[in-house]
């Protein structure tokens, strides 16, 4: 935690959004990102590119290793410093963990408005990277900093997997369970959070404790296909996943666990406007069975360092529906 000199400041008012629900709408992304990437003239196999919005991009060097990559960062989630550091931590390593990966080298990403914000608080939010890096098992060495008008921060990881063990978007089969490693909600409740300063402790830990074991795990049982459950909500990341896959992903909203307190929150209004679009988003792709608009919210609910959706079942994780053969003009049932 931070010294007294450095709470009375609320990090979550310095930023226009919180946590992953800052995020440019996945419609918008889309079409800025269309056309662009793709394979340079290499001798190294690009694996894993931006073709199906995969949590890291993936370079082949060895015929038994894969290079992983990718970056992460958001503007404040939490008041806390160290806190939001160890977050934002947490869910740069996780699109490694997404992918099968094991992180082994990050740098870090700050922007700070000195003008208006203590140094002090900045080597906090370092401090709580660092120390989430430790964690891991990841070198965490140097970066890059600017003067901005909002506090940023995050990493930007590099990873080891080994080819033919990747989890991937594309890689989903009907018939197949979707298992979830976290339970939602830390999307309204950190706009609750924002909003009135009440602090959720358990959707901290929730939000700083590794996806590294299911990853593993997921691994080790041959699974190939995985996403990180973050800005997109539930719903958008499984139906980035059920696209690129040629199948429908069936979800029982039923068996969809919860924090505390999550359902409350989103019914008294602390909704992001994060959650709103990626409702939006899918919506058009969706047959929302008998869920009614709240519960299709939370569905979608913007997520900052939330769990593993995995095709497959793996230890600890909460089975939540399954895949299924493709339904003409539908990715995603709710039912």
């Amino acid at each position: 935690m931070t010294s007294d000199a450095t709470t009375t400041v609320r990090l979550t008012q310095y930023g226009h959004g919180g946590g992953c629900a800052c995020k440019i709408p996945p419609g918008e992304l889309e079409q800025m990102v269309a056309g662009l990437g793709g394979a340079a003239d290499s001798d190294l196999p690009l694996l894993v590119g931006l073709e199906h919005s995969d949590d890291a991009a993936a370079v082949q060097v060895r015929d038994d290793l894969a290079v992983l990559s990718t970056t992460d960062f958001f503007t404040p989630v939490v008041d806390d410093a160290y806190d939001w550091g160890r977050i934002a931590a947490t869910n740069a390593l996780s699109d490694v963990y997404a992918m099968g990966g094991r992180p082994v080298l990050a740098v870090n990403l700050l922007g700070w408005p000195r003008e208006s914000l203590p140094t002090e608080l900045a080597r906090e939010v370092l401090r709580g990277g660092a120390d989430v890096a430790r964690v891991a098992g990841c070198h965490l060495a140097g970066g890059h900093s600017i003067d901005a008008p909002e506090p940023i921060y995050g990493l930007a990881v590099t990873g080891l997997a080994h080819p033919d063990r990747l989890l991937r978007n594309d890689s989903g089969e009907a018939g197949m369970p979707l298992s979830l490693t976290k339970p939602l909600g830390v999307g309204v409740l950190n706009n609750r959070h924002k909003n009135t300063g009440e602090v959720f402790e358990h959707a901290i830990a929730s939000m700083t404790t590794l996806n590294d074991a299911a990853s593993r795990a997921a691994v080790a049982q041959g699974l190939r296909a995985a996403t990180d459950v973050t800005g997109f909500g539930l719903l958008g990341h499984t139906f980035e996943l059920a696209r690129a896959s040629g199948v429908t992903a069936r979800i029982h909203a039923a068996a969809v666990p919860y924090l505390d307190g999550a359902r409350e929150s989103a019914a008294a209004g602390y909704v992001p406007g994060g959650t709103r679009r990626n409702l939006d988003w899918v919506r058009p792709h969706l047959d929302p069975g008998s869920a009614d608009e709240l519960e299709l919210l939370l569905l979608a609910d913007a997520q900052t360092s939330g769990g593993l959706l995995v095709v497959g079942e793996v230890p600890g994780a909460v089975v939540i529906g399954e895949l299924v053969p493709a339904v003409a003009g539908v990715s995603l049932q709710v039912r």
